[in-house]
């Protein structure tokens, strides 16, 4: 599932309009919150939405407790050895070579004008949707409207996606009720949140309309588009395998995923670097729980663009992987 910044509402407001909420949000309707009728009057005046037709419409939304313990229960949560074999299967790899097959002329007209490798698109739409077999199952309302009243630690985010959600299916003309995804209201074949749809969805075949639930073209060229647009780097290398020595490497760890020391500086801190990459460029240290020695990765920009789409470095590690035997398997 992809990420993409938002304005959300101000905070005071939904703050209070929880604080109001003491009761379990569950065991009410949506249309009695405090906070649901703050988000509709906040629509209703700053992007002209008709107040009745926004209160129809949650009378048909639910709070979802599903979607509650699906959130609090991530893959990423768990350690790399596995998070790995999620994804990293032969089944997948597989289905990977046959989406590119499919979609040869697509993804080689994406490459040619976003500048993202075939590989890494067919990864991404093989780790989010096994190539578009499974989009998910939540209504799209269902997840936002429950994320964003009934998941405090999240609210803020989710209440702007429902705004995004609200204004793409206007946009759109499509029934907001009709759609459905992710428990975290991630649609389509590349899941794309509301957010990301309206702000870098593409229409790649040219037939008028930006279609991420059915249209394989439309989802590929989408896909490469967000890569762009984060800062993808054409012909660049992702991610290296490394070794490390002493202890000064944790340094680099503790700095996290985005990429900040220069490369020449990782030696000093008993990090090997391949002699063919360029030391002036930053990179980061990357440490993979394998159940027993730890895996060690240099992280060069283009991996970081790849966790713009999901912040994880371990979905970022796996979308990686895959794209590499894919296209192994692909070439031969």
């Amino acid at each position: 599932m992809n990420k993409a910044r938002f304005r959300p509402l101000p905070c005071a407001v939904i703050l209070l309009a929880l604080l109001a909420t003491s009761s379990p949000l569950a065991a009410k309707g949506l249309t009695e919150l405090p906070a649901l009728r703050a988000f509709v009057a906040d629509m209703v005046e700053r992007h002209g939405f008709s107040d009745q037709r926004l209160m129809r419409l949650f009378r048909q939304a639910e709070l979802r407790p599903d979607i509650i313990a699906a959130i609090s229960r991530p893959a990423e949560a768990k350690p790399w050895h596995e998070y790995r074999p999620i994804f990293l299967t032969q089944k997948r790899i597989r289905g990977g070579v046959e989406f590119w097959n499919h979609n040869l002329e697509t993804l080689v007209r994406a490459e040619r004008e976003y500048g993202v490798p075939p590989q890494i698109i067919v990864a991404i739409i093989g780790v989010e949707t096994r190539y578009g077999q499974y989009t998910g199952k939540h209504r799209v309302i269902d997840a936002l409207a429950t994320l964003a009243f009934d998941y405090p630690p999240r609210s803020s985010f989710f209440t702007g996606e429902l705004e995004q959600y609200l204004l793409m299916t206007r946009e759109e003309q499509i029934d907001p009720l009709s759609l459905r995804g992710s428990y975290a209201g991630a649609m389509g074949i590349p899941q794309f949140i509301p957010s990301s749809y309206r702000s870098y969805a593409v229409d790649f075949d040219g037939d008028g309309r930006r279609n991420l639930w059915n249209d394989p073209v439309d989802a590929i060229g989408s896909v490469a588009a967000y890569f762009k647009r984060h800062g993808w780097k054409a012909g660049e290398p992702v991610a290296f395998q490394t070794r490390v020595s002493g202890t000064g490497y944790r340094k680099l760890v503790e700095k996290g995923i985005k990429p900040q020391l220069p490369l020449r500086e990782f030696p000093a801190l008993g990090v090997q670097i391949p002699g063919h990459l360029d030391e002036s460029q930053p990179g980061s240290l990357l440490q993979l729980e394998t159940g027993g020695i730890p895996e060690f990765w240099i992280a060069l920009h283009n991996f970081y663009v790849i966790t713009r789409y999901n912040h994880s470095p371990l979905y970022a590690m796996a979308v990686y992987q895959l794209s590499n035997e894919i296209r192994k398997q692909w070439e031969n």
